[in-house]
Formats: C-alpha cells, structure tokens, sequence
C-alpha cells in the first residue's frame, strides 16, 4: 500500500466510521499532503517501509517553514493518527511516529467581549421585522450568543431542531445536546420563522434548514462569517468572529456564577479540563475590577 493510499483509506475511515465533519477530514487532508510530499522526496512507496527518521524528516522540514508552535502540533497530530491506524490495519508493524512530541504551546486565553458590546453587536444586526434577511442575522446572532453553538453546529440546524425553549445541537463525533434558549434568542427565532424564512425559502428547492443563505439553500459558513463582521463594523465592536460569540457565552456564564460542568455540558466539552480555560478569564476580569475599585490594591 502507497503512503497515499494509505492516506485516503484513512480519511474514508475518519469520515465514515467516527462520524467526523467534512471541514475536520479537510484539514486532515491538508497536513497529511505535506507529509506525502516529504515521503516523496525521501522515495518511500510503500506505507510500511515508512521510518522514525522519516517522520523526523517531515517535522524538521515544518520547523524551517517557521509554523507555529500549534500549526506543528496539529499536523504532528495527523501524523500519528496515519501511523497508529497503519498499526491498528496491520500495514505496518511499529508506529514509527509514538515518540514524537509535540511542541509546548502557549497558553492563550478566548477572547471575549464585554456585555455591553455584545449588545450593541445584536442591537446592530437588525430585525425590526421589515426586512427578511435583517431577520434572519438577528436570529444568527442571537442564537449563537443564547447557546454557545460553534458556527457550523448553528448553521447545521434544521427547523425541527428548535424546540419550545430547547435546541438540539449536534456537535463534534455526532454528539447531541440540548442547549437552553433565552427568551431573546426565541424571539428572534420565532420573527425570522414568522415573517421572514418564507421569502426565502421561495428561492431554494425546499430545504429543511432553519437559517437559510440567499439562494433558499442552508446558510453557508462564509455567509454567515460575513453578516458578522459587517453587523460588527456597524456595531464599531472589533475583532469579531463567529467563536467570539461562544468564548463570551461561556465567560458571560461563569461571571454570572455557573458552575463550571454546566458550562461544559452546554458547550459539548469532552473533557472539564478544555471548559476550565475560561475561568481565567473570568480570574483576570475580577482581578482587574478589583485593582480598579479597591483603594489599597495598588
């Protein structure tokens, strides 16, 4: 079996099998490219003939591209994924790439926006009810602040996936959950359902996507990426993306008191440990209210 053949097989397994997203396969597939190019150049044509010092080859050769710290991390981690399905296939004998590690990252902190500015960013977005699509990024935004929603789980819900005061948000390995909806976010919901998808939805062949995209179909990723950042510039809010909407949903939470399991459950954390990041957040803001307010602080 080629080092490419081995490859693809992987990526049919990644996609099919343990239920990954076709955005998640993708960029497998483009840290895997390097490493066959790499291959290549070493003359390796079969998958098992693959060495240790070949898998040292490829990270020496990330480390003179001058990626950084948590780009050499994630393609070392498709690296070894390839090695350990090579093993578990019985293509190879050893995994040649166990004992690579990968470089220490910084920690770095979400960034979120305070609560005032996040209203200005949702007052911003319209939905005053005479313009379908002002409807439409008022529900968008509001509901990625109401559930804490990667974008791609947000615009992967259908219609039937809002429930009463519920979502069901289907994130990462198929994985359910069942996010609470504020009030706000319902509404806007409701007024985009009401008086806005039909106009929509007129253009498109029938789909059962609960925010849709120009031409009637699902609402894109770029789309939506683009409504945000102009509501932004209009709101005068900056450096906002789609996950400045779910780090301020989870630091907004543990500000307001929530326990920090909650907070992962509503995120669809696998593990406390990754939620937990967001109590420094919470740590710095409280330190910094406090060297403001208290007159013995400085």
């Amino acid at each position: 079996m080629s080092p490419q053949q081995a490859v693809e097989r992987l990526l049919r397994q990644l996609a099919i099998e343990r239920g990954l997203s076709k955005h998640t396969v993708a960029a497998y597939r483009r840290d895997l490219t390097g490493y066959l190019a790499v291959l290549e150049q070493r003359h390796v044509s079969d998958a098992s003939a693959i060495t240790a010092e070949d898998v040292a080859a490829f990270r020496a050769a990330l480390a003179d591209r001058g990626l950084a710290a948590s780009s050499v991390a994630r393609h070392l981690s498709a690296v070894k994924a390839l090695h350990r399905w090579l093993v578990d296939e019985r293509v190879a004998v050893e995994d040649v790439a166990k004992d690579q590690r990968p470089p220490k990252l910084p920690q770095r902190l979400p960034k979120a926006i305070s609560v005032s500015q996040m209203q200005r960013l949702l007052e911003a977005a319209g939905g005053d009810g005479s313009d379908p699509a002002g409807l439409r990024d008022r529900a968008l935004l509001e509901l990625l602040y109401a559930t804490g929603a990667r974008i791609s789980e947000l615009i992967a819900l259908d219609v039937d996936d809002l429930a009463d005061d519920l979502v069901r948000v289907t994130g990462k390995g198929a994985k359910q959950r069942l996010v609470p909806v504020g009030s706000y976010a319902r509404a806007a919901a409701d007024a985009w359902l009401v008086r806005g998808r039909a106009a929509f939805a007129a253009k498109g062949r029938g789909t059962p996507a609960l925010l849709l995209g120009a031409r009637g179909g699902r609402l894109s990723r770029q789309a939506a990426w683009e409504i945000i950042q102009r509501v932004a510039e209009e709101a005068q809010v900056a450096h906002v993306s789609p996950h400045t909407f779910r780090h301020s949903f989870a630091t907004h939470l543990l500000e307001g008191g929530a326990d920090v399991r909650v907070v992962q459950e509503l995120l669809g954390h696998a593990s406390v440990a990754t939620t937990q990041i967001y109590t420094h957040v919470t740590a710095d803001t409280l330190r910094d209210m406090y060297t403001t307010a208290h007159p013995r602080a400085r």
